[in-house]
């Protein structure tokens, strides 16, 4: 029988399914793929918090239907760092990242079409979850390669230790689950 743990986030509640990750850690799964009504709520709490930016770039996927809607509510464009490299990208640009939820090495793609919309802007740095950051590291090197600065990085939430950083805007804090 799952085991769900029970938040609040932009005043909606949701019931989270925890899943193990190793034999000592579970977490709770925060999938905002279909969640029309979070997607919405939680964007506009988050356009609250964050400074100005021109453009919104997100790794791909679980991420981007928050930067959309973002980008719809403040009229600014979003950009996805794809995991694949495209035949339609010109002279990708490439940073590696290891996260705790794909368990492998993954990579992050621009291509030049995404590389000029970004160089010398402001970018908001969007996530679904924030955890060990290690998305997050590789997504501002993408921005200094593209020779944009970072306004900001937020996330609907902040999973474990990262709830703790300084450097994150965030809706929520989201426990780790030790067993």
């Amino acid at each position: 029988m799952s085991e769900f743990y029970t938040m609040k986030i932009a005043g909606l509640e949701r019931n989270l399914e925890k899943f193990p990750v190793s034999d000592t850690l579970e977490i709770g799964a925060f999938i905002i793929f279909g969640d029309v009504e979070l997607t919405v709520e939680g964007s506009k709490e988050l356009l609250k918090k964050v400074p100005e930016f021109d453009v919104i770039l997100t790794p791909e996927a679980k991420s981007i239907p928050i930067a959309y809607e973002m980008s719809r509510q403040s009229g600014k464009p979003y950009v996805v760092a794809r995991k694949g490299k495209k035949v339609y990208m010109k002279n990708p640009l490439e940073v590696t990242v290891n996260s705790i939820t794909t368990q492998h090495e993954q990579r992050l793609i621009l291509g030049q079409a995404e590389v000029d919309m970004m160089k010398g802007k402001k970018v908001l740095i969007v996530d679904d979850v924030i955890s060990t950051g290690e998305s997050l590291k590789a997504i501002r090197e993408l921005v200094k390669k593209t020779g944009a600065t970072e306004a900001a990085s937020c996330a609907f939430l902040a999973e474990g230790d990262a709830a703790e950083r300084t450097d994150i805007i965030f809706l929520e804090k989201l426990p780790l689950f030790f067993k």
